[in-house]
């Protein structure tokens, strides 16, 4: 059992890697200031980028994002799922939210927002690796609870939201009915669960950041990296 948790983790890893290659251009393209264009040329020599997907600018070499890292943190993402749901038909949905995660996360944590070009499409890619899991699994009452899951959680949101005075935004509203979904097909526990670490998971960093005098009562954080967080312990059995 350990030796074919290991290959599934090996087999996840593998594929999540060239995936984050693919996501390394968008991440860079769109991590801008909400209501700026996207990135079109490279920040250190101001060369364009190409048409196709780069990794690093042609002209000077600078790497788009941190060396190896969005690939590494998808790798790590997705093998760990596949390690715990292996052969089972969740651990597709499942990877493919640990990698539109990733993507937000940093993007989130480079300019505090999450796009929506990247939300907003993962829902139908989501709901549709759901249906076909309830089909494969004739779980047609996990599915069930997956689409209230969405919605719960999400109105939770959106009333934080609505109380916080900007401290949540519309990006955290939306990402939170995406990890709804997930969570709630797991169980109304582990959709809990992710909820809770998340602001567990936020409190904690904001303190140390407050101890070491890093930032402000006042300063906004990025929530959405947290969400994930919680969202992925979550979906591991992490309580």
């Amino acid at each position: 059992m350990q030796t074919m948790t290991l290959i599934w983790a090996a087999i996840g890893g593998v594929t999540a890697l060239p995936a984050g290659t693919c996501l390394r251009a968008p991440v860079y393209r769109m991590s801008v200031r909400a209501g700026e264009p996207d990135q079109a040329c490279c920040q250190d020599c101001g060369a364009f980028l190409a048409a196709r997907l780069p990794f690093r600018c042609a002209r000077c070499g600078t790497w788009f994002g941190g060396p190896w890292l969005i690939e590494l943190l998808s790798a790590a993402a997705v093998g760990l799922l596949f390690a715990r749901f292996g052969d089972q038909p969740e651990s597709v949905m499942f990877g493919f939210l640990a990698l539109v995660g990733v993507a937000l996360a940093l993007v989130d944590l480079a300019v505090k927002r999450l796009p929506n070009r990247l939300t907003l499409p993962a829902y139908p890619v989501l709901g549709m690796l759901l249906a076909l899991t309830a089909i494969i699994e004739h779980e047609s009452g996990a599915l069930r609870r997956a689409l209230l899951g969405g919605l719960v959680l999400g109105a939770c949101y959106l009333i934080l939201a609505v109380l916080s005075g900007g401290r949540l935004g519309g990006g955290d509203v939306k990402l939170a009915g995406l990890i709804g979904l997930a969570l709630g097909w797991l169980g109304w526990s582990s959709l809990l669960t992710g909820a809770c670490l998340g602001f567990l998971l936020a409190a904690i960093v904001s303190l140390v950041l407050l101890a070491g005098r890093k930032v402000t009562r006042t300063t906004l954080i990025s929530f959405g990296p947290y969400m994930l967080a919680g969202a992925l312990f979550a979906m591991l059995g992490i309580k």
